[in-house]
């Protein structure tokens, strides 16, 4: 059933899907994309031997649609998200789809479903979801020939309620295999953390954080976020790996932090150096940022800050980049784009 605009609740909308009028929608044969096109059908009709099922060539995207104060509508640095959707092709042998169309397509979709862009502060926003599949009949381990791609919107709330720190648990488990498709993003690398995960709210924690899946020395990343940390002489530190996903949120805050003064830098950071950071973060599109209270570790609890309390670091750096993000303040150059 669709959605209906007048029975939403834009405070209290939860992180769920939701039918919208229209989504985007284009195909791959015959060695080309054609012509894509706004379709009002959410469903997709797959054969049993298309690849997708078998051998899991798929892979997405995510981003928001903010509704400004004056009524317009931003999108943030949507061109990163083309090409990390580009290169996540590229990894899983799938046809990249043209990065301008995919922005287009983008825009295309917001407007289509503007109404549901919720309020400005509200909380909320109009969450994107890009993703290709392959869909041509295959039985032996191949690539497909035919591919389905598509982006569908839902308004959505917070991910993650405000900045309240979270407890996490070190994983026993990896995420992704080094030199793997763990820079891909792609359905198999959060299929492999849905047990962990789930092992993990069990015993009451937000999420895992994982090690590098060669020597389990060093802090990777959380199951749908990237790490951050804040060392004791105020240096904004983030993983640098081959198994973790290439991130647009921290690509952003790195820019930030410089002009903060926080001097960043992607480098390896053991784990023994992230339970003493004066502070530490997630950040992701989803989570945006999110403080992290502690990490267990074999029993132990490290906490980082504050249980209960949000640093100031963090706290500035969350400000800005939201403030950016809703058009209160101006960021980068072509970090935002309004459209409507």
């Amino acid at each position: 059933m669709k959605q209906k605009v007048e029975d939403l609740d834009w405070k209290n909308l939860g992180f769920v899907y939701r039918d919208l009028p229209y989504r985007y929608e284009a195909k791959y044969k015959d060695g080309e994309w054609q012509e894509g096109k706004l379709i009002e059908n959410s469903t997709l009709v797959l054969s049993e031997g298309a690849e997708i099922l078998h051998y899991g060539q798929e892979i997405f995207e995510g981003l928001k649609a903010y509704r400004r104060e004056d009524g317009k509508i931003n999108l943030f640095r949507p061109d990163e998200n083309a090409h990390r959707f580009a290169l996540s092709a590229e990894r899983l042998a799938m046809p990249p789809f043209p990065e301008d169309r995919f922005v287009e397509a983008v825009k295309q979709v917001v407007l289509a479903n503007k109404e549901y862009v919720p309020p400005y502060d509200s909380g909320a926003t109009l969450y994107l979801r890009p993703f290709m599949i392959g869909t041509s009949n295959v039985l032996g381990v191949q690539a497909a020939n035919e591919y389905t791609f598509r982006i569908f919107a839902v308004p959505v709330g917070a991910y993650i309620k405000g900045l309240n720190p979270a407890d996490y648990i070190v994983s026993e488990y990896d995420r992704a295999a080094y030199a793997g498709t763990g820079q891909a993003k792609t359905s198999g690398n959060y299929a492999s953390s849905l047990l962990p995960s789930v092992e993990a709210h069990k015993n009451g924690f937000a999420d895992c954080l994982y090690l590098d899946p060669r020597e389990h020395k060093y802090v990777d990343e959380f199951g749908g976020a990237n790490f951050y940390g804040i060392t004791q002489e105020g240096q904004f530190v983030t993983p640098k790996s081959k198994s973790i996903l290439i991130s647009i949120t921290k690509r952003s805050l790195l820019e930030l932090a410089k002009k903060q003064g926080l001097n960043p830098v992607e480098r390896q950071i053991t784990l023994e150096e992230a339970f003493i950071m004066k502070e530490a973060g997630a950040m992701g599109t989803a989570a945006v940022i999110s403080p992290v209270g502690s990490i267990t570790y074999e029993g132990k609890k490290h906490v980082i800050y504050s249980e209960t309390e949000t640093g100031p670091v963090t706290t500035k750096l969350y400000n800005e980049l939201v403030d950016i993000q809703y058009g209160k303040q101006e960021g980068p150059e072509g970090w935002v784009q309004t459209i409507d």
